[in-house]
């Protein structure tokens, strides 16, 4: 057997390779048995509701079904299969209607079969992964296409504890949208809770600039690293205070407070309540700071001012001043200067723009809603910005392959 010192400097690609290779095959392997124990939760769940479905008796021996299937499966099986789980595998299926699932089947298969040989379809590990008992026909469709296990995985890309995520997404529109986002941008787990409990589906579609906004959401954040301008939402979705046409400033405060738990699961995680009409005196005027909060990971007070109003840049320097007073006489050690929330009902972008920009404190400025505009119309809206976003992508990547 040869020294290693006497292997060709070629070694190390060769090495690499391999390394490579295997690496490519485990990840693929993994994916290819998490879609297909999704494809057979969903199939679980198809199988319990068509169960229901067959007669008054058996619907009425539903909850008494799935106790009785949860005791057996985890006898047989194991972990999985609690009670909780079977519900939300039923729920899975109701949530996943079979037609979407065909279309969305026949599409993939078609890609691939343009793309690519029947040989190198699937990897040899895929194969093996997908062998008899996933080919087996499990369900015949209305049109008599046969599906197996393996091409119901097809249409779930994504892991199941990310499906049952999406399922707490009470509407379609915006289950379907997360879905797609987190398969085009690659989302974790984590990241698809975080999209989903900071609203983005309502923000993005509320936002002037959806494709600014698609476009960044591809980025992971990681948990130690994050700026003001990510703590702070813009827009603020506030429909919850139920506030009629004509309401004052006073009126918007009173709301929020009276719906305070609502408020900071719309402002977002690590917001922890402070005070209201916090009151600081200078010289021999007295002025009062309408919201104050604590962000935990940003380590800094969050002066609120809230305008019913169009953003001024009057505004800006008011905040300003009140962060000033707040950095010298409220900030205590070891936190970092505070940071100030205009939250006005609507903001010219340029007026924004410079009167917010290069200030030396950190001033922020976003608008609320107070009613959420059409489900259909934020559908289409974020459809078109999608769209959008994929035709700047590919235009861009003409021109790099043209340079």
């Amino acid at each position: 057997m040869s020294e290693t010192n006497d292997l060709p400097i070629a070694y190390g690609d060769i090495h690499t390779d391999i390394v490579q290779l295997l690496e490519n095959a485990r990840l693929a392997a993994a994916r290819s048995v998490n879609a297909l124990m999704t494809a057979s939760y969903w199939e679980i769940g198809r199988r319990i509701v068509e169960f229901e479905q067959g007669g008054e008796d058996r619907a009425a021996y539903g909850e008494a079904l799935t106790e009785r299937l949860a005791l057996d499966l985890t006898h047989r099986f194991g972990r999985g299969f609690s009670v909780r789980n079977l519900q939300q595998m039923r729920a899975f299926y109701l949530a996943w209607p079979l037609e979407p699932i065909c279309q969305t089947v026949s599409g993939k298969l078609a890609r691939n079969t343009q793309t690519l040989s029947a040989p190198s379809f699937m990897s040899p590990i895929q194969q093996t992964l997908s062998a008899e008992s996933s080919s087996t026909p499990i369900i015949q469709t209305a049109s008599g296409q046969l599906l197996t296990l393996a091409t119901l995985a097809e249409a779930f890309q994504l892991p199941w504890s990310a499906y049952v995520r999406l399922l707490s997404v009470k509407k379609p529109e915006a289950r379907g949208f997360y879905e797609t986002e987190a398969l085009r941008c690659g989302w974790t787990v984590r990241q698809l809770d975080r999209q989903i409990n900071s609203q983005f589906y309502e923000r993005a579609a509320l936002s002037k600039n959806k494709v600014a906004m698609l476009a960044q959401a591809e980025h992971a954040e990681p948990d130690d690293a994050i700026t003001p301008e990510q703590a702070i939402k813009d827009p603020f979705v506030l429909e919850f205070l139920n506030l009629k046409d004509q309401y004052s400033e006073s009126d918007l405060e009173d709301a929020l407070i009276q719906h305070l738990a609502d408020f900071l699961l719309e402002l977002g995680d690590d917001f922890a309540f402070v005070g209201r009409q916090r009151r600081l005196r200078l010289d021999d005027t007295w002025f009062r700071i309408d919201l104050l909060f604590f962000h935990r990971r940003l380590k800094c007070l969050v002066v609120i001012d809230l305008k019913v109003g169009k953003f001024s840049y009057a505004d800006a320097g008011q905040m300003h001043m009140y962060l000033n007073y707040a950095r010298e006489h409220w900030m205590k050690p070891g936190e970092n200067p505070p940071v100030g929330l205009i939250l006005c009902a609507a903001k010219g972008a340029a007026e924004a723009h410079y009167a917010l920009d290069n200030l030396p404190n950190k001033v922020l400025a976003a608008e609320y809603q107070t009613v959420l505009p059409n489900e259909k119309l934020l559908a289409e809206e974020l459809e078109r910005s999608r769209t959008e976003l994929e035709a700047r992508r590919l235009l861009g990547s003409k021109n790099e392959g043209e340079a």
